[in-house]
């Protein structure tokens, strides 16, 4: 039972499209795979968040730079969407739809305050994770 609960954990660590499913096919209840899938969750923003600017660091070491473009370059969606929501719609949003890696990579990359942004990671974390619980027995309760 510990091994399905520490499994359902490590996979949410890094994807909850992998680790909510995973809980349902080892039988747990859904209170435990919400509970084991948020505590997975929420390490994968804390080493994603505190890791960050040393992968960030790792990469530019062995990346070659790149030459100065000549005309100004159109912001992409990324920029778009900080520059109308703001780090609230990169923490919860952004959680919400990608997932917490993806967004400290991109706040990372923004130059946000890491510990606001965490702290919207994390909340869009519970949210998440309780709307995917509950489609999922909801849905398993359908078959």
């Amino acid at each position: 039972m510990l091994y399905k609960i520490l499994t359902v954990a490590g996979l949410a660590t890094f994807e909850i499209y992998a680790a909510i499913p995973a809980g349902f096919a080892f039988g747990l209840t859904p209170w435990t795979i919400f509970f084991a899938s948020l505590a997975g969750g929420i390490v994968g923003v804390f080493v994603a968040a505190f890791l960050g600017g040393a992968i960030e660091k790792l990469i530019t070491r062995f990346r070659k730079p790149k030459a100065a473009a000549a005309k100004e370059a159109k912001p992409n969606l990324a920029h778009k969407l900080w520059q109308k929501y703001g780090i609230i719609g990169l923490g919860f949003l952004g959680t919400f739809t990608v997932g917490a890696p993806v967004s400290i990579a991109v706040g990372v990359g923004f130059n946000v305050n890491m510990h606001r942004l965490a702290t919207w990671c994390c909340i869009g974390v519970l949210a998440r994770y309780a709307v995917f619980t509950l489609l999922g027995y909801y849905g398993t309760k359908l078959f």
